[in-house]
């Protein structure tokens, strides 16, 4: 279930969207008798050096995961079965990042340089009011 940030007239109704979330957590506790974890959307570089940058997202999952957080990171899923260098077919998976990144309660950011994709994918967080986390490549929290 997606909670908005703005109520049916637009404007900011932060009290509201606290309550809401506060109410799902409570709900899914009770469901399924375990600590509530955001779905976070892992936003890291994948072309370059992709073996490096697939190491270092593996790493970023871990960190969610030992953060109490889902993580989702499409660029490890979606190369393994669809080729990065055909333009149709990355032009495709970058789409269902972006579908995939609409489920998520959260963007996490990792490291200092924001690749094209990267950047088009915090634009739809923000668009959509999906909270925005930076971390460094050592997944030490970023002050912006």
């Amino acid at each position: 279930m997606w909670i908005d940030k703005r109520n049916a007239e637009g404007y900011s109704d932060p009290t509201t969207y606290e309550a809401m979330r506060g109410l799902m957590r409570e709900d899914l506790l009770r469901r399924y008798g375990t600590e509530y974890r955001p779905l976070v959307f892992i936003c890291s570089p994948f072309a370059g050096d992709m073996e490096k940058n697939t190491e270092r997202t593996r790493g970023y999952c871990r960190f969610a995961v030992e953060q109490n957080a889902i993580p989702l990171a499409p660029h490890l899923l979606y190369p393994q079965f669809m080729d990065e260098h055909d333009p149709d077919s990355r032009k495709l998976g970058l789409f269902f990042g972006r579908v995939l990144l609409g489920k998520c309660q959260e963007l996490w950011v990792f490291g200092d340089k924001v690749s094209e994709g990267m950047s088009y994918e915090i634009r739809k967080a923000q668009k959509h009011n999906i909270p925005i986390k930076y971390f460094t490549e050592e997944c030490e929290v970023k002050t912006l």
